[in-house]
C-alpha cells in the first residue's frame, strides 16, 4: 500500500474539491480504490500505487478546473475519474471548459468526455459529421447545442431536426389523429431537448417561424438546404435510400449531424440501415467525419453503462453460437 498527501493553498476552493458533506472525495473513492483522508487544506491518499497516483491526477485536475472558475457538479467528478482511468494524460480543463454559448440561463453544456470533446470539434471543423454510438453518450443532445449556438451567433438560419418515423410495434395507420399528430411521438425526444436548452416561449416562437422545424425524415424529400444546421436524429433506422436522400439535400453554407446507434435498428428484416451502410461507403471522403461512443461515454444513470455491457456480452455468445453452426 503507498500513500502520499496533497496540500492545497485555497481554503475555499478544498471546499468545492470535496463537495457538500464531502461528497466529491467519496465518489473519488469509489472510482479509484483508494481512502481519503481531508484535513484542513490537505488531503492524504492511501492505496494500491496506481490508484493512488490516479486518485492524485483527478485531485489535481479537478482542484485546477475550480481555479479557473468552473463549477464543479458530483457529475463533473465521476466523469473526471472515469476520463482519467481512460487515459491518465488528458487534460480536464480544455475537455470541461468547451463550453458551447447558448441563451439559457440553465447549466453550461460541455462535453464530458474525450469522444464528446472530439465530436464538438469536429462538428466545428466538418460540414457533416457522423456520431455513432449507444444511447446516453449525448450524440443528439451536444448536436442539437451546437445547433442552437449557431443561430444565436447567425452562423445559420435556420435550424432542422429530423428523425424517421419508423413505426416499431403499432403501425402509424390505426394510430389516431392527422399525420402530425401520428408522428409526433417519435419526435417527442428532439423536442425535449429543444426545450432543455432555450425557454418554452423562445423555442415556439422559432418553430411557428419555421426558424427551427422539427419533421420527420420523409418530409425531407425534394428539398434544398442552405444556410442550415441539419440534424438526422434515430439515423439507424433510415434506410440506404433515405440516408442518401437526406445527405444530398445538404445546400450552401450548411452543416449536417447524422446520429445513431448501429446496434439498435428498428428496420424491418432484412432491410438494410442507411447508417451502416454509410459508414462503409463514405469513410475516407475528404470533409466527411466519423466519430464513435463507448460505453465509456455513456453520460446517464451509471447503471446504463452496465445494461449495454450486458447485452453486448450476450450479442457475442450468440454471435460465438452461429460461428460454431
Amino acid at each position: 500500500m503507498a500513500t502520499r498527501r496533497i496540500i492545497f493553498p485555497d481554503h475555499e476552493l478544498i471546499a468545492g474539491l470535496a463537495g457538500e458533506h464531502n461528497a466529491h472525495l467519496h465518489l473519488i473513492e469509489e472510482g479509484t480504490g483508494v481512502s481519503l483522508n481531508l484535513r484542513g487544506n490537505k488531503i492524504g491518499i492511501k492505496g494500491r500505487d496506481w490508484e493512488v497516483e490516479l486518485a492524485e491526477t483527478v485531485l489535481k485536475q479537478l482542484y485546477n478546473l475550480l481555479e479557473s472558475d468552473y463549477p464543479l457538479y458530483p457529475s463533473d467528478v465521476e466523469y473526471a475519474v472515469r476520463i482519467v482511468s481512460g487515459d491518465p494524460s488528458a487534460d480536464l480543463k480544455t475537455i470541461f471548459r468547451e463550453e458551447i454559448s447558448i441563451s439559457s440561463k440553465k447549466k453550461i453544456i460541455t462535453p464530458k468526455t474525450i469522444n464528446q470533446k472530439n465530436y464538438v470539434d469536429s462538428i466545428r471543423k466538418f460540414d457533416i459529421v457522423f456520431g455513432i454510438g449507444p444511447a446516453g453518450t449525448g450524440k443528439t443532445y451536444l448536436a442539437m447545442a451546437m445547433a442552437v449556438s449557431s443561430l444565436i451567433k447567425k452562423e445559420i438560419n435556420r435550424v432542422v431536426l429530423a428523425r424517421p418515423a419508423v413505426e416499431a410495434g403499432e403501425h402509424l395507420g390505426f394510430l389516431p389523429g392527422d399525420l402530425c399528430e401520428k408522428v409526433n411521438p417519435y419526435l417527442r425526444p428532439l423536442y425535449d431537448a429543444l426545450h432543455d436548452m432555450m425557454s418554452f416561449e423562445s423555442a415556439s416562437r422559432l418553430l411557428e417561424q419555421g426558424v427551427i422545424e422539427v419533421a420527420p425524415l420523409a418530409f425531407m424529400r425534394g428539398r434544398t438546404l442552405n444556410d442550415s444546421f441539419v440534424i438526422l436524429d434515430e439515423a439507424q433506422n433510415a434506410t440506404s435510400e433515405q440516408m442518401k436522400m437526406f445527405l444530398t439535400r445538404l445546400g450552401f453554407s450548411s452543416k449536417a449531424v447524422i446520429t445513431g446507434d448501429v446496434t439498435q435498428t428498428d428496420l424491418p428484416k432484412g432491410k438494410t440501415s442507411g447508417l451502416v451502410e454509410a459508414k462503409e461507403i463514405l469513410k475516407g471522403v475528404k470533409g466527411i467525419e466519423f466519430v464513435y461512443f463507448s460505453r465509456e461515454d455513456v453520460i446517464r444513470h451509471r447503471l446504463v453503462q452496465d445494461i449495454i455491457d450486458a447485452y453486448e456480452k450476450m450479442e457475442r455468445q450468440k454471435q460465438g453460437l452461429e460461428n460454431r453452426v
